[in-house]
């Protein structure tokens, strides 16, 4: 830029050769002067107004305030020339806020270079939209952003910076973009040849899933498709391996991702992810001299870590990554100790067993030491999570011992971690009063009033512990110097439990009023306002120190703080009533016991462990904590609409009548439910296959979908044949099956379906299906792929109640008998329907016989009397719920057509 304008050149060199700073201003005033002079005078040409832009931007990066070249940097954008456009992109994303009125003037050029086949156009528009992107620029040009990352022409480097545009959007206007409507045509970005484009994906998908986890659902398999290839299959150029590691970036961000959703129950998934685990800690066993070869598995050794955890913490690879672990929390690198402790802390809060943890108990206390104040705070976050009745006094003591040493940043963390811990894994209320004394004694300053607020409530409904309490609370007070929580913890437990030592050798009441009186004198209003009231507590049960308090609150009847003076007022006259009064003693009563309540020190702990951006899937604190944290996620979900459109393809909706509440499906959320493509083709071949083994089950001009079923008891297999009709590939293939109730129905792949199918061939993918109990709407399966532009169908699978039937013979004694013990509702269901009569207008019974025994009922002849009445049997497989007989009987009128 410098080498091909003189003039700029010659003004940097004038501005570096000035001795002083007032030389610089000099000649940055003459310059402005001229720039000013040149515009104002106008009929420049594109390489002056570059040359004078140029210079203003130098003028600005020095620091100076730039008043001027604002509406020549907005006419440059549109300039047909890469340098003239370039300056001009540089200065409006420099001199321009957000904000700024001057945008406004630019979103139509910028649109233009978006529309450009010029991707160096594309690109000098993304960054300056990612750069100064406000709402308004955001809304306008959002669309444009997307649909360069879609477009099957734009280059990989466009891809890569539209992705990480629409990424800055997301997070500064995440209302712009709607993230669910797009969620299917970015995902399929993720099978991008190019691993530069899938990274950068990778993290929009990431920041997008995090708020719309059904939405993005499909990401799992592309993420789980992926790993395989890159760790397995070693699908992968040598552009992209970091020291003989294939792209840890992509392998850190997808392992992060499967962590967002819930662990998958299809077993072909989960097999590939534990092949994957079991590889990357397989090549992590030996560490290597190469520090960036290091540094580049243990990236993706932590985030495999706790990915297993995530998906199964009883299993083999999470007892391997205990052991790797244990070598890493005493590792020489800071950088390794500080991981192996936090992905400890993970373990330890998801674990169903510490003991594998408390194995090395000593080596966490002694990182409690460790130089790096990070290490530390790690050390006492995994302190706190595997913490249990058995190590707890061990772990609390430590702490406490610890914090009279610790930083100050750290201890404000620890007095509430230890605070909850000693409440939570208390063996006795002794050790947790004198623990909790302890801990204000050594830390006052940073110990909320939450803490003694807690202690108050448990001593105060506590009988046993109250005697005990005030003894402690006498004895820390007998220190030189008491921190004021410990005062006010001393007054409140004195004044109220006092008396129940008052008898004791050193603890009567002149000795009580003495001590607590001596450290008032350092106390703050509110404090001194406790200890009036600790004071008119003694004036009713200790009447030998009454004259004594009496001249306390005479005393404070004349202070300027407006609280103590009423209080003073208010005590002196309660307290110089006649001794057969008994005023005071009903006002001074004993505080009753608290009700039960929650502790607020774990909400204060929460809140100051507040989520981060990229929000964690656990949290400090144990299996409970983190059990407790779903509970609560889940009540703050929206109520689910039971009231959504009933399924068309629902062929039990002639049983409307039958009671199936013992396994009715569980009322769902319709907006993620995928809607099933329809048509007069379409039906008809879904009716085909309710009623036979095999057929076409949807094709249209590029694909064909076939379909080949057998069933056994409550299992079943079905092939689903995918033909792709086009001389081109299908590619980001992605096939899912959504089962409107898990808890009856099971339908799984045998294995990741492929994402690709090649120009004119057929692929075959396994269905593996186990009835559980009653359902009533069939499995939708849901394809998409790129052919030119991104395509979706939907499809129900013809997966019903009665392909789990099973014939069963049986004469007309033991049908009728068996239908008399049925008795009616709920076990019995009529219903009424139209039926088509052949071409003759006879009732067509070769046509009946066909549905029903379609259906796998075994059809019973010469059970009813009326010829043209069938009658079948059938008995139903379910895994949960067992066998159940069924009986049908199919009445057709022929002069009512139903």
């Amino acid at each position: 830029m410098a080498t091909s304008m003189r003039g700029l050149t010659q003004f940097i060199a004038d501005i570096r050769g000035a001795r002083v700073r007032e030389l610089e201003e000099k000649r940055i005033n003459k310059e402005m002067a001229n720039i000013r002079k040149k515009f104002k005078d106008g009929n420049l040409d594109g390489y002056q107004k570059k040359k004078y832009v140029a210079k203003i931007i130098f003028t600005y990066i020095l620091g100076y305030k730039v008043d001027v070249g604002h509406m020549e940097a907005v006419n440059l954008i549109s300039s047909t020339k890469y340098s003239e456009k370039q300056i001009g992109y540089l200065a409006v994303t420099l001199l321009m806020h957000e904000n700024s009125d001057f945008l406004r003037l630019v979103v139509n050029s910028i649109r233009k270079d978006l529309e450009s086949n010029n991707e160096i156009d594309n690109c000098l528009a993304l960054h300056a939209i990612a750069n100064v992107g406000g709402s308004e620029m955001a809304e306008a040009l959002a669309e444009d952003v997307h649909r360069l990352l879609i477009s099957p022409t734009s280059q990989t480097f466009v891809k890569k910076k539209a992705a990480l545009t629409l990424l800055r959007l997301y997070r500064k206007h995440p209302d712009v973009i709607p993230a669910a409507e797009w969620a299917l045509r970015i995902i399929s970005i993720m099978d991008d040849h190019d691993l530069g484009v899938v990274i950068c994906v990778t993290s929009l998908v990431m920041a997008l899933a995090q708020d719309n986890l059904d939405a993005y659902a499909v990401c799992y398999t592309k993420a789980a498709d992926r790993l395989h290839r890159l760790i397995i299959g070693h699908e992968y150029t040598a552009t992209y391996t970091y020291y003989k590691v294939p792209s840890p970036w992509l392998q850190v961000k997808l392992l992060r991702l499967l962590q967002y959703y819930p662990p998958s129950e299809d077993p072909a998934i989960r097999s590939v992810l534990y092949k994957v685990l079991e590889t990357i800690m397989n090549n992590c066993a030996e560490p290597s001299r190469n520090v960036q070869h290091n540094n580049a598995q243990h990236a993706v050794l932590f985030e495999a870590i706790g990915l297993a955890i995530h998906l199964d913490t009883n299993s083999p690879l999470v007892g391997m990554a205990a052991v790797l672990l244990a070598r890493f929390i005493s590792s020489k690198e800071t950088n390794v100790r500080y991981l192996g402790l936090d992905t400890m802390a993970h373990l330890a809060a998801r674990a169903e067993s510490l003991e594998p943890i408390k194995k090395h108990q000593h080596t966490i206390i002694m990182s409690l030491r460790d130089k790096d104040i990070s290490v530390r705070r790690r050390a006492l976050d995994l302190l706190y999570s595997m913490c249990d009745v058995d190590n707890s006094e061990v772990i609390v003591g430590e702490l406490i011992r610890y914090l009279k040493v610790a930083d100050y940043a750290l201890r404000e963390e620890m007095v509430l971690k230890i605070a909850i811990l000693t409440e939570k894994y208390a063996t006795s209320y002794k050790w947790y009063v004198d623990t909790i004394l302890q801990l204000i004694s050594a830390a006052g300053d940073h110990v909320g009033d939450e803490v003694w607020y807690r202690v108050v409530q448990i001593v105060t409904n506590t009988e046993d512990l109250q005697a005990y309490a005030a003894k402690v609370a006498f004895e820390h007070l007998k220190a030189p110097s008491t921190h004021e929580s410990l005062v006010k913890v001393g007054g409140y437990i004195l004044g109220e439990y006092g008396h129940l030592i008052a008898n004791d050798p050193g603890y009567s009441p002149m000795d009580q009023f003495q001590l607590l009186h001596s450290k008032s004198q350092f106390c703050v209003a509110p404090t001194r306002s406790l200890l009036l009231t600790t004071y008119v507590k003694w004036a009713n049960v200790f009447p030998e120190i009454k004259p004594q308090l009496l001249n306390i609150f005479d005393r404070y009847r004349h202070v300027l703080d407006a609280e103590l003076q009423q209080r003073a007022c208010e005590y002196f006259t309660l307290a110089s009533r006649p001794e057969d009064d008994d005023f005071l003693p009903n006002v001074c009563e004993e505080m009753p016991p608290f009700p039960p309540r929650v502790s607020a020190l774990l909400g204060r702990l929460n809140r100051k462990l507040g989520d981060t951006e990229d929000k964690r899937t656990w949290v400090h604190g144990g299996k409970e904590a983190n059990i407790e944290r779903e509970v609560t996620k889940k009540k703050t979900l929206p109520p689910l609409d039971s009231n959504g459109p009933t399924d068309p393809g629902n062929i039990m909706s002639s049983l409307a009548g039958l009671d199936l509440s013992s396994s009715a499906t569980q009322p769902t959320d319709q907006s993620h439910i995928p809607r099933p493509a329809v048509g007069p083709n379409i039906d008809k071949w879904y009716e085909k296959l309710m009623l036979g083994a095999e057929g076409v089950l949807y094709e249209d001009t590029q694909i064909q979908v076939g379909i080949k079923s057998r069933y056994q008891g409550h299992m079943g297999q079905v092939a689903v044949y995918l033909g792709n009709k086009v001389p081109n590939p299908l590619t980001s293939f992605t096939a899912t099956v959504h089962v409107p109730d898990t808890e009856a129905l099971s339908v799984t792949f045998s294995k990741i379906p492929p994402n690709t199918i090649e120009a004119r061939s057929q692929c075959q993918q396994l269905l593996n299906i186990e009835c559980k109990k009653i359902f009533t709407s069939p499995p939708i399966l849901t394809l998409s792929f790129l052919a030119g532009s991104h395509q979706t169908v939907s499809l129900r699978l013809p997966i019903t109640i009665t392909k789990f039937f099973e014939h069963v013979k049986l004469d007309q004694t033991e049908f009728f008998e068996r239908w008399k013990l049925i008795g009616g509702p709920p076990r019995e269901a009529q219903s009424i329907f139209n039926i088509p009569l052949a071409s003759t207008g006879q009732l067509d019974l070769k046509r009946h016989r066909e549905i029903v025994s379609g259906h796998r009922l075994n059809v019973l002849d010469e059970i009813d009397p009326n010829p043209h009445n069938l009658v079948a049997a059938g008995v139903l497989h379910m895994s949960l719920e067992g066998k159940v007989g069924c009986l049908l009987r199919l009445e057709p009128n022929q002069e009512a057509k139903v």
